[in-house]
């Protein structure tokens, strides 16, 4: 690959070279992006188009027409693709009656024979031109500065994947986290195991939102992969299902680890498993009890430090509900006076957690991230896979993330149930202090929740995701459950002073 700040030059050495760079250009594509087609007759402009239709669809025996009588071909797919051949078209403005802009608008249009309609095509196209080079084809990407990073991204990920012994594996969407990673399906050629590749680029720092320092680096969040590596390895040595880490490029942060599978903990209507909830938690309670290095060596010239759940952390974690969900419910921004009042009782409940039992929390331990093995047995039946952002504090956050799973609703008789299993297993440990466990699980639950609340608002306003909104009542009503604790006596009252709590959608 012949790579310039403003072109990529490719040679292709037969169709099956030019079937990967598809397969890789699917995975570069998002909604709203033109990919132009240009060569001579037999130059591989149906090829590459067949190969990338099919890697988006997931299917390799997609039937893909080509659109030259028709004009345009759509596909319904992950991201929608209309397939456009331009080579019989009368005049650009025949485009419009072709529902370009729709498509566009939509989804991905690829457009073989651009030079058709060269001046009503966007600006912001893709540019790839194949020509005949010998025995094979060369094949040169030009586009803008946003859509030729994601290019060389993915080209950058093939290239990583030749190097640890992956050449010719297929490639396919897994899913993009909500956070900065994405996830790819590795299938090597020769028929083994899947893998999983995450792309986890570094980002640039955001806004700062509390004494000068972005969220990421106040809420201790990883941005980098020697977090994922380190918490990997000391769960797999102390008997947990986390995955094998196979190969990894701190600096271009790509990682290639074990697939733990795709089984999970809900059932086919999404409800909760109750089976697989109890051992997840049974899971935890032996977590709990197992003593985590907070320095962790990760290759000779890096040791991870797990940060702690600081009272700054906390604090900011719990007050998106007074910065988002209050305005959003109320309609008006909280007083001085409030805010004070509010932060306040959380520095009291912060301190109450002083004699909590801290050890490793995972942070995110629901549903989403727990992996169901069945041919599994014990602690191995629990899949572990996003404890990147792993930090110290008290136990009983993780015990409060699953038994008030955020994205399901744990209807009251199994958290009872899933709270006396793990009761149960803790009491069988010399000095387990079970009330103590019981406030500082009350006070996590309130922090957690107080943090949703907010966070579900905040996607709405500033991210423009309303979906989230749907978490709520079943946000308000695990608050309400960890209010039943006396410690929270205090914050119940501030809530319900502010209406907050009440029926809400």
């Amino acid at each position: 690959m012949i790579a310039a700040d403003d072109a990529i030059s490719i040679f292709l050495e037969d169709d099956a070279a030019t079937a990967w760079l598809g397969e890789d250009l699917a995975l570069a594509l998002k909604a709203g992006d033109c990919l132009a087609l240009s060569g001579d007759l037999g130059a591989g402009k149906s090829s590459l188009a067949r190969a990338l239709l099919r890697a988006i669809a997931d299917d390799d025996s997609l039937d893909v027409p080509s659109p030259t009588f028709t004009l345009v071909q759509s596909y319904d797919l992950r991201i929608p693709v209309s397939h456009f051949d331009l080579y019989r078209l009368g005049h650009p403005d025949e485009l419009v009656e072709l529902g370009f802009d729709e498509a566009l608008r939509n989804g991905i249009c690829i457009v073989e024979w651009p030079e058709m309609a060269e001046g009503d095509l966007p600006a912001s196209r893709i540019n790839l031109k194949l020509e005949h080079e010998g025995k094979g084809r060369r094949v040169t990407i030009k586009a803008p500065e946003q859509e030729m990073a994601r290019i060389r991204r993915v080209l950058d990920i093939r290239a990583f994947l030749d190097a640890h012994g992956l050449t010719d594996a297929r490639r396919r969407f897994l899913t993009g986290d909500a956070s900065l990673r994405a996830y790819e399906s590795v299938y090597p050629a020769d028929g083994s195991a899947r893998q999983i590749l995450m792309d986890w680029p570094r980002r640039p720092d955001g806004p700062p939102v509390l004494d000068g320092k972005p969220y990421p680096k106040v809420a201790h969040l990883a941005e980098d992969a020697y977090p994922f590596v380190a918490l990997a390895n000391v769960l797999r040595d102390d008997g947990f299902a986390a995955p094998e880490i196979y190969g990894v490029d701190y600096d271009a942060g790509i990682l290639l680890i074990e697939d733990l599978g795709t089984e999970g903990v809900l059932d086919a209507e999404g409800l909760p498993i109750p089976e697989r909830y109890r051992e997840g938690v049974a899971c935890l309670a032996h977590l709990h009890s197992l003593p985590v290095p907070q320095d962790i060596a990760v290759t000779p010239d890096h040791i991870h430090h797990i940060p702690d759940f600081d009272r700054v952390a906390m604090k900011m974690e719990a007050r998106l509900l007074v910065d988002w969900h209050l305005p959003w419910k109320s309609g008006r921004e909280a007083s001085d006076a409030e805010r004070a009042e509010y932060l306040a009782i959380w520095d009291h409940l912060i301190d109450e957690l002083d004699s909590a039992e801290k050890n490793l929390l995972l942070r995110d331990f629901h549903s989403p991230n727990i992996i169901w093995r069945t041919n599994e047995h014990g602690l191995r039946r629990i899949g572990m896979i996003d404890f990147q952002d792993a930090m110290i504090g008290p136990t009983a956050y993780d015990l409060a993330s699953i038994v008030q799973d955020a994205r399901v609703t744990i209807d009251r008789p199994l958290q009872d149930q899933l709270m006396g299993d793990y009761l149960a297993l803790r009491r069988l440990e010399a000095g387990f202090a079970e009330p103590t466990f019981l406030k500082s699980w009350a006070i996590m639950s309130a922090q957690r929740n107080c943090k949703l609340a907010g966070l579900w608002v905040r996607l709405l306003k500033r991210d423009g995701k309303p979906g989230y909104l749907k978490h709520m009542p079943r946000t308000l009503t695990y608050l309400k459950v960890a209010f039943e604790h006396e410690a929270l006596a205090p914050l119940r009252d501030w809530c319900t002073r502010a209406g907050i709590g009440e029926s809400e959608s």
